[in-house]
């Protein structure tokens, strides 16, 4: 070729490979992998497979999160029913370590019944946010309100510092140092709904209730250190997904009902779009439309829920945290306004929930089915917008969807910290 036409030759091929290279990258992610499967799909159920659960970063806000000393105390303290008003409630009360750390029952029960469902625990660790309406920016934050709540354990914190004081005092001062002097104080007191209950505790010295606060705060990170440990094991959708990945066994293929609703899970369903990432949960809050459940006040949520956590005595800004200011970022910056927490709840992880009936939050549907027909005609909401668009699925789909996520099951444990 002569040299003075190579520059024009050059300038007409450039293009050529440009395109050349396009339609690749396009075919390789058009087009199926052995398994059935494109590359983004096979990417975006990667994003779903536990196997991609980035490890736990220490809390900052409790310092003594993955303290086995401190799980082990919070193990003893979530079994026991002296943490309680009546001595009959334990954490364990309502989340049933044979029932997925929940209880199966459309409200939870105490010494009273509460307006919501109870929530599991497993993996709640990785988010931001706990309860339904997200009133708690930290996992021992959590742990605390139902021990006051008059509906829940019922007792006050000069009760359980001294149970801490005659039944743990060993394995609370290797963790947490001393216990205070708790002589002359008031075997009930506390700031609670009972009005004696209260006046007794506002009787206290303010550098007594102090530290009776911090042996409070303290139960709680020794729980939130506890319920850390409680992780998901591997479902059969994890291993088929690793199957799909490596080409490996087809000993857990799913059937042609469960992959449809796999398929129609990431795509048609839309349900990715806020059950996502490897706890099938974006920890955000979204309005659902769901109705209120019977002789239950329809529930306004996050919209009030984020003003009780920026008014919370147990923050990760409170004196009782150990976070320094730069990690308080989601409470900092945490949305207060809008239309779209009205009647907004957090997402909850779809793992092992076909074992979790009833559901949303306050049990109002018995069955995966009537969950799955609520999202694909998306009714109005009672209260506030609904985000929801009607799905159009067909009946068929429906159950395709519901065999899918019958697939999302698999063990639940704790695995105790390195000492």
């Amino acid at each position: 070729m002569p040299r003075r036409l190579l520059p024009r030759f050059v300038a007409i091929m450039m293009p050529v490979s440009v395109l050349i290279v396009s339609v690749a990258a396009f075919i390789g992610r058009a087009l199926p992998a052995r398994s059935g499967w494109t590359t983004d799909e096979r990417a975006l159920l990667r994003s779903l497979s536990l196997a991609s659960l980035e490890p736990l970063e220490p809390d900052p806000t409790n310092h003594y999160s993955d303290d086995a000393r401190a799980a082990a105390l919070g193990r003893a303290l979530f079994f026991d029913t002296r943490l309680s008003g009546n001595g009959k409630v334990a954490c364990a009360t309502c989340h049933v370590p044979a029932q997925d750390f929940q209880d199966g029952t459309p409200l939870g029960h105490g010494v009273g019944v509460t307006g919501r469902r109870t929530m599991p625990i497993a993996g709640t660790a990785h988010g931001a946010w706990f309860f339904w309406d997200g009133r708690a920016d930290s996992q021992w934050g959590q742990a605390l309100g139902p021990l006051e709540s008059a509906v829940e354990h019922g007792g006050t914190r000069t009760q359980y510092a001294r149970v801490v004081a005659s039944q743990y005092r060993e394995e609370y001062t290797k963790v947490f140092g001393a216990i205070p002097d708790l002589s002359g104080l008031p075997a009930q007191a506390g700031p609670v709904a009972d009005s004696l209950w209260r006046a007794a505790w506002q009787r206290i010295a303010p550098t007594r209730r102090e530290d009776i606060s911090r042996v409070y705060a303290n139960i709680g990170k020794a729980i939130a250190a506890y319920e850390r440990t409680i992780q998901f094991e591997p479902s059969r959708f994890d291993r088929y997904v690793n199957a799909v990945l490596t080409n490996g066994s087809t000993a857990d293929a799913f059937s042609a009902d469960e992959e449809a609703g796999l398929r129609i899970f990431i795509g048609k369903g839309s349900c990715a779009n806020c059950h996502n990432g490897a706890l099938l949960t974006d920890d955000h809050f979204h309005n659902t439309g769901i109705p209120a459940a019977a002789g239950v006040a329809v529930d306004s949520g996050r919209a009030v829920g984020v003003r009780s956590a920026l008014n919370g005595e147990f923050t990760c800004v409170s004196r009782f945290s150990d976070a320094k200011p730069d990690d308080c970022e989601e409470l900092r910056f945490a949305t207060t306004d809008g239309p779209e927490l009205l009647h907004a709840f957090k997402t909850p992880s779809l793992r092992n929930v076909s074992g979790r009936a009833p559901y949303m939050d306050a049990g109002q549907f018995r069955t995966l089915e009537q969950v799955v027909d609520h999202y694909n005609a998306a009714p109005r909401s009672p209260l506030g917008r609904t985000e929801l668009k009607p799905l159009r699925l067909s009946a068929r789909e429906q159950a395709q969807l519901v065999a899918f996520l019958k697939t999302l099951s698999g063990p639940t444990i704790a695995v105790s910290p390195r000492p």
